[in-house]
Parts: structure tokens; sequence; C-alpha cells
């Protein structure tokens, strides 16, 4: 959610029981407008909150130009002094996503070696040594990839193939607020899944550029519910606990945050 916000938009998440303290918000108030000033960002969004076993990591995005390319990941341990993260690689993930259990809370942790199956009959154990905050940077990517979202109409791509806040959207209808197909996974696909004729007539090059969770393979990870009479929507992640977007209808205000372990939910099939 974006950081100016943080006090008018957290309330909206607080039933789902995602909160910061009065001196976690005083303090990020403050020492996020620094980041923006120092970082030269045009905006910054809080992007939540990773609990640890010593330590949590407070995470913020910022953004240059492109809001969709141009995003860079920041972590700090007290909600003052804050740290750039390195870009995340496909390798960086692969690797990460080997590690089990939770967050130490100490960026300068090495995990031990990991067994990796080579094949059917094999196991090897191979030296991948995994900082905690390569596995840190690693896990927000992935959670991005799977999980950040954001109202059909709430950006725009421009000529020059540049992703912008779509200044004139004014919310979603409480009637298309209850679809899936309302909200887009705000992150660039690798293949833009296809639509249907009868839908393609009714799409948009510059606003429809990106995959709808409608289009999800598995829409069973999604729970969607109204709340305050309709006057709120809540969309939640089953995959990764902890991720919650909000979005009020027929108004500009929406906004996503994680507060988790930073693990997916491997028992989701008995969810279900």
């Amino acid at each position: 959610m974006q950081a100016e916000y943080l006090h008018q938009y957290l309330p909206l998440v607080a039933s789902t029981g995602l909160v910061l303290s009065p001196e976690q918000r005083a303090t990020l108030q403050v020492s996020l407008e620094i980041v923006k000033k120092n970082y030269k960002f045009s905006r910054v969004y809080f992007w939540g909150k990773i609990l640890g076993l010593t330590a949590d990591y407070f995470i913020v995005i910022g953004v240059e130009t492109d809001e969709l390319r141009g995003r860079k990941s920041l972590y700090s341990l007290n909600c003052m002094d804050w740290k750039l993260l390195p870009p995340a690689t496909d390798e960086m993930i692969e690797r990460s996503m080997r590690v089990k259990g939770r967050f130490m809370g100490d960026p300068s942790h090495e995990y031990d070696t990991i067994a990796v199956k080579k094949s059917d009959e094999e196991m090897a154990s191979l030296e991948l040594k995994v900082k905690e905050e390569e596995r840190l940077t690693a896990t927000i990517e992935q959670i991005n990839r799977e999980a950040a979202i954001v109202p059909r109409g709430a950006f725009i791509k421009t000529p020059l193939e540049q992703i912008h806040k779509n200044r004139s959207f004014g919310g979603l209808s409480v009637t298309e607020a209850g679809k899936l197909q309302s909200y887009l996974h705000f992150t660039e696909p690798v293949i833009l899944k296809k639509k249907s004729q009868l839908v393609q007539a009714n799409l948009e090059d510059s606003i429809d550029f990106l995959n709808s969770l409608e289009d999800d393979e598995l829409k069973v990870f999604w729970s969607l519910q109204y709340e305050r009479g309709s006057k709120l929507v809540i969309l939640q992640s089953l995959l990764w606990l902890g991720f919650n977007f909000f979005h009020v209808p027929e108004t500009s205000q929406y906004g996503s945050i994680y507060m988790g372990l930073g693990e997916r939910n491997i028992d989701f099939p008995f969810m279900i």
C-alpha cells in the first residue's frame, strides 16, 4: 500500500489480523519520506513484514519511473534504517525456495548445505550456500509474482511501453469488484493468456496487458469477500497466507500488504 496512505489504509485490513503498533506506524511515516528523498523514488509502497525468529523484516518498494519494471526493494529491522536488496534472479529464487523453515531475522545468517535430488535414485548434497538476505529478496519476488494484484484499469501502458498509474481510475463498481476477472496479476506476464473472442471484444490494449485472476489454473488459491455491507472487498491468497488485498468499490482506494512467515502454504491441499 502507498506509504503516504498507510494510516488511512491499514484499518481496512485490520479485521484480517494485519496490524502495526503505533510506534511502528509513526516511525514508518518519518523514515519512508527520507527513503523516498534519498533514493529519489517517485513513489514508495509499504510492502509488508516477514516474521523472523529473532527479528522481523519490514519491506518497502520504491518506484522510479515505470511502476512495474522500475521497482526496488528495501528492508529494515527497526523501521528506521533501510538497506537496498539486490534484484532477485530466477537462479536465486530456485536456490532459496529449497530452504525450509522460518526466517532467522539475521540477514547475514547462512543456511546449511541443502540436499538436492539429482534423480529418482540419487540424492546429492551440494554446497548451495544461501544467505538469509538472498532468501529474503527471492521470497519477496516470488510473492510478487504469485500474489501481487491490482484492480483492472488502475494502471495503463503508454505507447512507449511504460506502465503508469491511471489517473482517471475511479474504482470498480460494487458488482465488478466481486469478480476475479476484475483483478490482474501485477507482474509482467511471460505469456499473456488468450481470451475468447467474446471477451476480446471488451478488452483494451492499454489496460488489459496483464493476466487476470480468472485465468489462473487454480482459482481456489483466492478468497474474495465483501465487508462493511459491500463497501469493502478483501482478497486473500491461500497460497501465501498473510497476503491481503483490499479495494473500496467506486473509489480509487486499493492496496495490498503481506505479513507472514515468508513460506508457501504447503498444507493448502488439506484446506479444500
